[in-house]
């Protein structure tokens, strides 16, 4: 799947605040997500994400 800034996607699991909702603020081989609830910040290799990932949010 391709990736692009502001973009927000589900994960299949729900994150320790309990929101599933995140939204792309990086793009490259490591992919930064923020928690649109807790504003927490990660980065996870595209490859991991892909397997991660329930559905974009349009």
């Amino acid at each position: 799947m391709k990736y692009n800034i502001g973009d927000r996607i589900i994960t299949k699991k729900k994150h320790v605040c309990g929101s599933d909702e995140w939204e792309v603020t990086r793009t490259g081989a490591e992919i930064k997500i923020k928690c649109v609830k807790c504003n927490r910040e990660i980065m996870i290799f595209k490859t991991e994400l892909d397997k991660k990932i329930k559905a974009p949010k349009n």
